[in-house]
């Protein structure tokens, strides 16, 4: 006969086989919140990074935002791919992310390269593996059945005799194209057969989706002459460095996709000559978590000292920085908010989900780019003729040839600009869901008062990605018709604008406003609008 089973042991045994997990939990946060093991694992990390991009130096760098802008003291610019249109039975293709300005930019360049890490233990995050994979079929079926269109309306545009392989720039520039267009979807050989079909098989309706939101497909035809083409690089890629081919002789444009991290879920302790370290794989992931205010900027300006000063000092010295970089923007009537440090708790309760906006510190981009991201004008951007720019309220100030200015920031413009001013501060939909909404009557009356008078607008709010972009898009749609004329708003009273439509707009609107990220949640009071 069976002993019975002693139900008081069992449930001692269970708690403390529960506390065991309980403990190796808060371990394994303890360590991959520790600034020290954060800042030396992304800087790591970089040496791979830099080392891979040497490769193909005239290829420009890009950082997908958030993790991958940790990774590199300078990229030529930043695109926005998100894991979570990756993720299997969730794949996407985002009308709202379309990053064009990528595909221009590896058309203009002959490819490029965009950094991303994960905390995940994979070799690559969704975002490289499916997102930007699903990203380049699309475009380039776009592309193809633009190009076909082209020829059997016998225009003469960005197309011409493709029967020849000609591509017509313009009157003086004849280009070679490719005539076998590769239009196929390229996976990294560790997605199943299975997943690849079922993504196959929204690639039509995706493409629709594409042509019917109005998207410049016109000038990504002129620029690119292979079609794009994704390339997978991780750290544990084998290259030959005496065999490296030359992407101009390649039949595609590649876009090499960088995992800047070690793929290893099992804990790592590292030394160096002076200290000791744990390795966190995608470290510049979660930043909230970890940085205490620290930026991807401020930390490549004093990586040295950093890296030099080790655990016990590096938390002191990143406060100091912080601090004095506050008080540096202060002394310019730059926005310069105290930085606060959450406790790990509250964080997790807050957290940021992947459709709410980035952190404020992102409107910094303009500093931390190369190229002619770097200029003056780059700190605000133009939406075409129509009078409206849109940028970060701590850029307001820099700005030429603006005679208004609509802050939608909760913190005050300073007091001494000669400009007229109005404060309308409007809350995220994360606190409020109908912040925006009950502001927009508003800001759309300011907006025309000085539109129909010729004068120029800045919508400006904290990082110029979100809420400025949506106020814009509700100016746009309330007072101008779809050519971008200011019209007082008869067309949009003649027209029913559908969900469909907004999202045309806001597809022309992110031609100019690159770096336009609006929230899910903010897009929604538009459309109740």
């Amino acid at each position: 006969m069976a002993e019975p089973i002693n139900t008081d042991e069992y449930a001692i045994n269970s708690t403390q086989i529960l506390n065991i997990y309980k403990a190796t939990r808060t371990i394994k946060k303890t360590q991959n919140s520790n600034l020290y093991n954060a800042l030396k694992s992304i800087y790591e990390d970089s040496i791979f990074v830099a080392e891979i991009q040497q490769l193909w130096p005239q290829l420009p760098m890009l950082a997908n935002l958030r993790c991958g802008l940790w990774y590199s003291k300078q990229f030529h610019s930043a695109c926005y791919f998100k894991s979570t249109d990756g993720h299997n039975n969730n794949w996407a293709f985002s009308t709202n992310r379309l990053n064009l300005h990528v595909a221009l930019l590896a058309g203009q360049e002959g490819g490029c390269f965009i950094v991303d890490s994960t905390r995940k233990g994979k070799r690559f995050p969704d975002s490289l593996s499916k997102t930007i994979p699903i990203w380049t079929c699309v475009l380039n079926r776009g592309v193809r059945n633009y190009r076909k269109r082209m020829t059997m309306m016998g225009e003469q545009g960005s197309v011409e005799n493709v029967d020849h392989g000609v591509c017509k720039a313009d009157d003086s520039v004849r280009e070679p194209v490719s005539l076998d267009w590769d239009c196929s979807l390229h996976l990294p050989l560790w997605v199943s057969a299975v997943e690849r079909a079922s993504i196959e098989e929204h690639l039509d309706e995706w493409t629709r989706q594409l042509e019917d939101s109005g998207a410049d497909i016109a000038s990504l035809a002129l620029s690119l002459k292979k079609p794009l083409r994704p390339l997978w690089i991780s750290q544990r890629s084998v290259v030959w460095l005496n065999e490296v081919p030359d992407h101009e002789f390649w039949d595609f444009t590649p876009i090499i996709l960088v995992s800047a991290s070690a793929s290893t879920s099992v804990f790592q302790q590292r030394t160096s000559s002076q200290f000791s370290w744990a390795y966190i794989p995608g470290a510049g992931d979660d930043e909230e978590s970890w940085a205490r205010g620290l930026t991807p900027s401020l930390f490549w300006s004093h990586a040295h000292d950093l890296m030099s000063l080790g655990p016990e000092l590096c938390n002191q010295k990143v406060a100091e920085i912080i601090e004095k970089d506050r008080l540096y923007r202060a002394q310019r009537g730059q926005n310069a908010p105290q930085v606060t440090i959450q406790s790990q708790a509250s964080l997790e309760n807050c957290k940021l989900s992947s459709s709410e906006e980035l952190p404020s510190h992102l409107g910094l981009l303009s500093f931390e780019m190369s190229g002619d991201c770097s200029s003056e004008e780059s700190l605000i951007s133009w939406l075409g003729s129509t009078n409206i720019a849109v940028g970060a309220s701590q850029h307001a100030a820099e700005a030429s040839d603006v005679d208004s200015i609509l802050n939608c920031d909760k913190e005050l413009l300073p007091a001494n600009l000669s400009c007229t001013c109005v404060h309308l501060p409007i809350l995220s939909s994360k606190y409020d869901r109908f912040s925006l909404l009950n502001s927009l009557p508003s800001a759309v009356r300011f907006a025309r008062s000085n539109l129909i008078k010729g004068k120029t607008l800045l919508v400006c709010c904290h990082n110029g990605e979100d809420i400025s972009i949506c106020v814009c898009l509700a100016i746009l749609i309330m007072l101008f018709d779809e050519q971008g004329s200011l019209d007082d708003g008869k067309s949009s009273g003649k027209i029913r604008i559908t969900k469909w439509e907004l999202r045309r707009r806001l597809v022309s609107l992110c031609k100019y406003a690159t770096k336009a990220r609006p929230s899910r949640g903010n897009l929604k009071q538009i459309d109740i609008l």
